[in-house]
């Protein structure tokens, strides 16, 4: 229960598609690097549903570039936005690989501090107080991780007025975004064309501030085959466009037109994971010890605080392995080296709950 990975293969129909969409030569060359027109588009056109709408949801093809995976959707973004020298406000506790990205390009990372009293939400108005001359980006992963928190969409939409007010980025990270049930549903509105949500100001528009990444791999089950995707102003796109020359040429180009393909007829699969993750974490929560308190909990990971004081979660972690074979991660590996900062930060643990089955839940 350490790593964030899929339980569940792949839909037959994906592989079957990707099976012959390989065995084609023609396949076999480069695209450009912002990846296959045919996936960019479907993939609009699944924003449109998962954002609320066809409608209501300011997207087109040109927004969109497919990276080898997410983490390289987000490598990119901070190369485009950012230099050495810059600095990047990132929520504790984070995800310790953006902070290894942030840290390999020299960029500063200002640290937010989140706590279990506000069930692990970031605050806009400490933020705020973080942001100086030399701030290019604002963090947010939602559903988190690796926490689980799922930010309202009021939230994310205070964060995004407030980089625009600040022109600065707010890099957005869904790739736990499927995982939603609709109490949560839609995400957030800022991708709508309806002016007035979430108090969003009539002239707003999400291509000013919003570099919005996402994941095929936790949604339809494809880690190995490394298909990410950033949603971004087409005038950035050609900045993001030299980063990605620089270190990907093009993403894998089979696994983009299988995923093109049949993108509309793997929904009931995406929602039928999302409903097994959901009764998962109830499981979860239904079986795990009294004494063990859930901080926050969604997407594929629960945070659960440990219920022995002065006992660091890097021991119960490791007896946890050792006596019972449960392995999971404590807080220290998502925050700075000396503290995450919060209140008995020593005795949260992240668990994963999507590569396990209800049974060994």
């Amino acid at each position: 229960m350490s790593q964030g990975v899929p339980g569940t293969p792949p839909p037959k129909l994906f592989l079957d598609t990707l099976a012959r969409v390989s065995a084609d030569p023609k396949n076999c060359g480069y695209v450009e690097n912002v990846g296959e027109k045919v996936l960019r588009q479907a993939m609009v056109e699944e924003m449109k549903i998962a954002y609320g709408g066809d409608a209501d949801v300011d997207l087109t093809a040109e927004d969109v570039a497919i990276t080898a995976g997410c983490n390289l959707a987000f490598f990119a973004s901070v190369m485009t936005v950012a230099e050495k020298g810059d600095e990047v406000i990132l929520p504790v506790p984070w995800y310790f690989n953006h902070e290894m990205t942030l840290s390999s390009l020299g960029v500063t990372i200002v640290t937010l501090q989140t706590s279990p009293e506000n069930a692990f939400q970031p605050s806009p108005e400490e933020c705020k107080k973080l942001i100086t001359p030399k701030t290019k980006a604002i963090v947010l992963v939602t559903p988190n991780n690796p926490t689980g928190a799922i930010y309202p969409p009021s939230l994310i939409a205070s964060f995004a007025k407030l980089a625009r007010a600040h022109n600065i980025a707010l890099i957005l990270d869904e790739t736990y975004r499927d995982f939603l049930n609709s109490a949560h549903l839609p995400p957030h509105r800022l991708f709508s064309t309806a002016r007035e949500a979430d108090g969003l100001s009539a002239d707003w528009s999400w291509r000013s501030t919003i570099i919005h990444l996402f994941s095929f791999s936790k949604s339809y089950c494809i880690p190995g085959h490394r298909v990410g995707m950033i949603c971004a102003s087409p005038s950035l796109i050609p900045q993001l466009n030299k980063s990605l020359d620089n270190i990907q040429i093009c993403a894998p180009r089979p696994p983009q037109l299988a995923l093109a393909e049949c993108l509309s007829q793997l929904r009931p699969f995406v929602k039928d994971t999302a409903r097994a993750l959901e009764k998962r974490h109830t499981l979860f929560k239904e079986f795990l010890p009294p004494r063990w308190k859930v901080g926050a909990q969604g997407g594929y990971y629960a945070f659960v605080k440990h219920p022995f004081r002065d006992v660091d979660a890097r021991t119960v972690c490791e007896r946890l392995a050792k006596e019972i074979g449960v392995i999971c991660l404590p807080a220290g590996f998502f925050g700075p080296a000396d503290s995450t900062g919060m209140k008995d930060a020593e005795r949260w643990v992240r668990f994963s709950v999507a590569n396990v089955d209800d049974a060994k839940i």
